[in-house]
């Protein structure tokens, strides 16, 4: 049915003692909310947990790709792409019951190739009835809105008739030249955040006043032991937000990459190249915020997540477009702006007045009613 790869045979002969040597376990998935996807860097997703775990009992580490759909799955695996397929038989059992042309069924409804016979009964020795509930109760206890997250917030702003925003202002004013940006900005972010607590820790395992990630901070040179220390934190975020504010470049109004920074900084630069990717397919403007936010919501959906276009999967994607929106209208409180449509990009009317807008950096475009 999905025809024999001619890299088959080399396939074969890569089985658990090369996986092991490699230190490596390639699982291959279909996106979604049940299966694996991405938030903030860290994998979730039952098949994710399951592989993750089973990948620890063999010494190796996990790495977790997706592919558009069964078809492809499968021809991964065959061209050893991929070592196991990943899937629940419970819900996708068409593609699990597809097990000729050189697979064998294991474990948990998984697949691998008929030429790794030690892989798949590595798996049959793993895999207990049990340790799938198991993980499933842990997987609900990680999501649960309330299961992990310490966060004492302060008041979101301390004293407006003096400005004052934070106990951070110092921090956010001195660190926010390196992107670029206003400092109240980084301060409405680090709200949205933290609520201004430094120990704050999240369900997702973000940690600090800008909730960064450990593999993230330590990406951005901020070690395990500096994470809650409220300078380093935020020197290390805003490095985050500089490499983002380059990545999308091709952005060129200023006002407009700062909504792909944040959407990027909460859901991932890779979901929203691919938010990007499907609206340039449609025709659309995709370096317009108004235009992407409805491809970032629309990831949560299969028909958008599973498009071949798409190479980073579901996405919690409500849950960005919300952060973004959140953070521009404190923005606006912070800035005295009556209303957060005042930060809407205009279209530009001429390429002279593109030029000079470039230029200009997003705090002067819209500081005219600013709070001193």
């Amino acid at each position: 049915m999905f025809g024999q790869p001619a890299s088959q045979t080399a396939a074969d002969d890569y089985d658990l003692p090369d996986i092991q040597a490699a230190g490596e376990l390639i699982a291959v998935t279909l996106s979604g909310p049940d299966t694996y996807y991405e938030y903030r860097g860290q994998g979730f997703g039952i098949q994710f947990l399951m592989a993750e775990s089973f990948a620890r009992s063999i010494g190796a580490r996990l790495r977790m790709e997706i592919a558009p759909d069964s078809s492809a799955l499968v021809a991964k695996l065959l061209a050893g792409e991929a070592d196991l397929v990943a899937l629940d038989d419970s819900t996708h059992s068409d593609t699990i019951a597809v097990v000729a042309n050189g697979m064998i069924a294991c474990g948990p409804g998984w697949l691998v190739r008929e030429g790794s016979p030690l892989l798949s009964e590595a798996v049959g020795r793993w895999y207990r009835p049990e340790t799938r509930q198991q993980l499933l109760a842990a997987e609900k206890t990680r999501l649960q809105p309330k299961a992990h997250p310490r966060r004492h917030p302060r008041p979101m702003m301390m004293d407006r008739s003096r400005g004052v925003i934070s106990p951070y202002d110092n921090l956010f004013r001195h660190h926010a030249p390196t992107v670029g940006w206003d400092w109240r900005l980084l301060a409405a972010q680090c709200y949205q955040e933290s609520g201004f607590d430094p120990r704050a820790v999240s369900w997702a395992g973000a940690c600090g006043l800008m909730q960064l990630m450990p593999g993230t901070a330590a990406r951005f040179g901020l070690s395990s032991s500096q994470i809650y220390d409220a300078e380093s934190n935020v020197a290390a975020a805003v490095r985050y937000l500089s490499y983002l504010n380059k990545l999308f470049s091709d952005v060129g109004y200023p006002a407009e990459r700062i909504r792909f920074v944040l959407a990027a900084y909460n859901g991932g630069e890779g979901h929203v190249r691919d938010a990007m990717a499907l609206a340039r397919r449609d025709g659309r403007d995709a370096t317009r915020w108004n235009v992407v936010e409805s491809y970032v919501i629309g990831l949560s959906e299969p028909r958008y997540y599973r498009d071949p276009l798409v190479r980073f999967g579901y996405l919690r994607g409500s849950e960005t477009a919300d952060y973004v929106r959140q953070i521009q209208s404190r923005w606006a409180s912070y800035r005295g702006v009556a209303h957060p449509s005042a930060m809407t990009s205009p279209p530009p009317s001429s390429a002279a007045r593109v030029s000079r807008v470039r230029e200009r950096s997003a705090f002067e475009l819209h500081d005219a009613d600013s709070v001193p």
